[in-house]
């Protein structure tokens, strides 16, 4: 299986086959047949090697093609919550069994492939957003279009439907899209510093050695310290490189896909963190978990107080955040200690506004910035697994 941006070879092939989609996007012009085309290249060489996940994968996209066409259809004259939550109870099906086969047995799931996850989310959200009425026409060629875009494919980031729709729609006006390609262009050198020289230094040279220290207790408690901080870089600057390659072949391809992250370690409180960090991610979650929650509650009235349910919803969508990672202990206590750290954040706030002891300036902020880097550090520490693999 060839890993997108994984190699410089991969990035060869990328260049030579994006250069006709280039020349086009200058003239004002979109290639839609050959970008198919060379989706299907790109489909083949990650999971050439995978027949098996190969077949997963088509399986999987006509099982949400017709799960989503039955369901917009059915929509059209019908608004019934329980074939709604059925037809999204459906789709998220073939991501659940994926995440909790492997503890039933040995052998990992014949229905999982490299990008599942992003792929659901992509499918799910359009079940979400034809029954709320904001997806009116569905062609089968947008929809696999969208789910099938190549540069987000395995990883995301995760795109909304209307939105991808609107820019491949819309023909492209060459001065605009000579600024699309710089940017894309800048965002892939961004994206060879991140990963390939920044998070590689940090795992060859320094989270290596920490994890040898751990494993046999030399220097535990600065080594945990230590570990703690280098990972939590690691995971930003390794992450956030394979985002930045993805959103500028997007761009290259003059599709604007959102960014996902915006200077995350700059956040004053650890809101503004869950606003900054893996936002398409955190915005998904936001919008079809926690939204919903607190609207479904709140038309239930089961609590008085609109905090109650937002507290409850914050919990809710933070565990499910944390066991989409696993379903192992330490990604399901990572989902409780964001909930607890959001809603102690949010009770610290509503008391200061009575109380005014925490002014807002420029020395808070700092205070603010690096207070939060810490707790954020910290449930990077609990969700690296570390925890799981060293004895005490």
């Amino acid at each position: 299986m060839t890993t997108p941006y994984g190699s410089i070879l991969y990035f060869a092939v990328l260049f030579a086959f994006l250069i006709p989609i280039v020349i086009a996007g200058l003239l004002g012009k979109r290639l839609p047949v050959y970008n198919a085309f060379v989706t299907l290249v790109f489909i083949y060489m990650m999971f050439a090697s995978s027949p098996v996940q190969a077949i997963a994968l088509i399986v999987f996209v006509f099982w949400q093609l017709a799960l989503v066409r039955l369901y917009f259809n059915y929509r059209q004259k019908h608004n019934h919550g329980g074939i709604f939550v059925l037809a999204v109870i459906l789709s998220i099906l073939p991501l659940f069994i994926v995440k909790v086969q492997p503890l039933l047995a040995e052998h990992t799931t014949m229905l999982g492939f490299l990008g599942i996850s992003y792929l659901t989310f992509k499918a799910t959200q359009m079940i979400m957003e034809t029954r709320d009425g904001l997806i009116k026409e569905l062609n089968s060629w947008d929809f696999i279009n969208f789910l099938l875009f190549f540069p987000t494919l395995s990883s995301g980031p995760i795109d909304r439907f209307r939105r991808f729709k609107k820019d491949t729609d819309t023909p492209l006006n060459p001065d605009k899209y000579a600024t699309l390609l710089n940017r894309g262009i800048f965002l892939i050198f961004l994206g060879f510093l991140y990963k390939f020289i920044i998070a590689y230094l940090v795992q060859n040279n320094v989270i290596t050695g920490l994890t040898y220290n751990l494993e046999h207790h030399v220097q535990f408690g600065w080594s945990l310290v230590g570990y703690m901080y280098a990972y939590s870089m690691y995971l930003f600057f390794d992450f956030a490189g394979y985002s930045a390659f993805a959103v500028g072949v997007s761009y290259l391809m003059g599709v604007q896909t959102p960014m996902n992250f915006n200077k995350p370690f700059a956040s004053r409180n650890i809101k503004e963190f869950w606003n900054r960090w893996h936002m398409t991610l955190s915005f998904w979650f936001r919008d079809f978990i926690f939204m919903r929650l607190v609207f479904w509650m709140t038309k239930k009235k089961f609590f008085k107080s609109k905090f109650t349910v937002a507290y409850i919803a914050y919990f809710v969508n933070f565990i499910i955040m944390g066991m989409w990672h696993g379903l192992h202990w330490y990604y399901i206590v990572y989902g409780i200690y964001q909930a607890t750290l959001i809603v102690g954040f949010d009770l610290f706030e509503r008391w200061n506004k009575k109380k005014k002891f925490y002014p807002k300036n420029k020395v808070t902020n700092v205070i603010g910035i690096v207070i939060t880097f810490q707790f954020v550090c910290f449930g990077f520490l609990i969700f690296s697994g570390i925890l799981d693999k060293i004895s005490f």
